[in-house]
């Protein structure tokens, strides 16, 4: 008998845990027991917490409850559906619809790549913003140790990181000391721009609340220079290079009006604040003896107001691959009749109509079936390997030894309405 097992058959079952490792027994709820509270959670800061803190009326540290999957994250340039003058209330719903990805971080992007969409918040004092164009502040050079979401300047700023990035999206080689001019300012890469409520108080270009997508902006000159802290930093010029009218021009403001650009909330946020505003009022008119007032009928309200919305006219070249899919002609006359809604709500039933039923998105490298379901290539090859021969939508049987050729003329329609969708998958 070994040295170890003689040792573990002379010590009781009782002495035979690392003291570390050993289960509190106050920790353990045992049938019909209330749950406990164990010796470590009543010494953590949380036990006895009195925080008043208010987190924004839970939006703040929310998270996502859906991801834009239309186009890659990487993805440059305007996202298909997302119109200029597009507003948000809360800075998820931005990430949410894929214009600008990160929750808090004002530039999106990476080191080797470049950026792909930036935040105007007023965060830096040496922004100046002039609405074509803007001078915007890198990132970095602040201590925001203990959980700070802003700071002094405190330091130095670097052309790394996001700083990089932006730098990469100038259309001239990068310059880590100097900084840089593009010889086409028109030929660099795209910056999708999205000003915030907060940037009101330096600048009349910013929405009255919330945030507006402004469109796309192109990066003329980069440069280090000495900020009014007194510390580095790098500096930006962007300039507009958008189609479509800016959103705080009459014709902008015109346009948005046509196409019915209100604000979007998350789903049940106005129906839960009219609750909280309800029950304030009857606490109130408890308090002082009174009954509430009814409402008349007759006046509607702001929200009962239906704005005109423009018409979507198809391109008649892909009307004409649209008459060319014979097999989704069907799916393409529910689409259609969605024209007369606008842009975007004909965008998004065209995603829901064609959705890959295996993979939760618009579907890629399109196989149509027989019983006219749509499935990506990829995700008809998983089932065959996975030994599953029927259609994964309706359970029809499938050939195991059928052709999987590509309905190209759908797959053509699909990248014309969503170009870049493809990517990365």
């Amino acid at each position: 008998m070994s040295f170890i097992s003689h040792l573990i058959n002379f010590f009781p079952l009782s002495y035979r845990y690392c003291p570390g490792c050993k289960n509190d027994e106050t920790s353990i709820v045992r049938t019909g027991e209330k749950l406990k509270v164990n010796k470590k959670k009543a010494k953590m800061a949380s036990a006895s917490s009195t925080s008043n803190r208010d987190w924004g009326k839970g939006m703040a540290c929310v998270g996502r409850s859906k991801v834009c999957t239309i186009v890659a994250s990487t993805h440059y340039g305007a996202i298909p559906g997302i119109e200029v003058g597009t507003l948000w209330k809360f800075r998820v719903q931005v990430s949410e619809a894929g214009v600008h990805r990160p929750h808090v971080a004002g530039i999106h992007g990476r080191e080797d790549d470049g950026a792909y969409s930036l935040v105007l918040s007023g965060g830096y004092e040496d922004d100046k913003d002039d609405g074509e164009e803007f001078f915007y502040t890198g990132s970095g050079g602040r201590d925001l140790s203990g959980n700070k979401r802003t700071a002094e300047q405190s330091c130095d700023q670097t052309l790394t990181r996001m700083n990089k990035a932006l730098a990469k999206n100038c259309n001239a080689p990068v310059d880590t000391k100097k900084g840089a001019v593009a010889k086409d300012w028109k030929g660099g890469k795209p910056v999708r721009v999205v000003r915030n409520c907060k940037l009101r108080k330096h600048s009349s270009f910013a929405p009255e609340e919330g945030n507006r997508y402004d469109g796309i902006y192109k990066v003329v000159t980069y440069w280090p220079e000495k900020g009014k802290s007194g510390y580095m930093v790098w500096r930006y010029l962007l300039r507009r290079d958008d189609p479509a009218p800016a959103p705080w021009t009459k014709a902008g403001r015109q346009r948005s009006e046509q196409l019915g650009l209100v604000m979007q909330y998350p789903e049940g946020y106005l129906e839960s604040q009219q609750q909280k505003e309800g029950e304030a009022e009857d606490c109130s008119s408890k308090k002082k003896g009174k009954k509430r007032k009814a409402e008349s009928a007759g006046s509607p309200s702001k929200s009962d107001k239906k704005t005109k919305v423009v018409e979507y006219i198809i391109d008649s070249n892909i009307k004409k691959m649209i008459g060319e899919d014979a097999l989704n002609q069907r799916l393409w006359k529910v689409a259609l009749s969605h024209t007369v809604d606008g842009h975007k709500a004909f965008l998004e039933k065209v995603e829901e109509l064609f959705l890959c039923i295996c993979c939760q998105d618009a579907v890629c490298k399109p196989i149509t079936l027989e019983c006219t379901h749509n499935i990506c290539k990829s995700c008809l090859q998983r089932s065959f390997k996975a030994d599953v021969y029927s259609c994964p939508a309706c359970r029809a049987e499938l050939d195991k030894n059928m052709g999987m050729g590509i309905n190209s003329t759908l797959s053509k329609i699909l990248n014309a309405f969503f170009p870049g969708y493809e990517a990365g998958r």
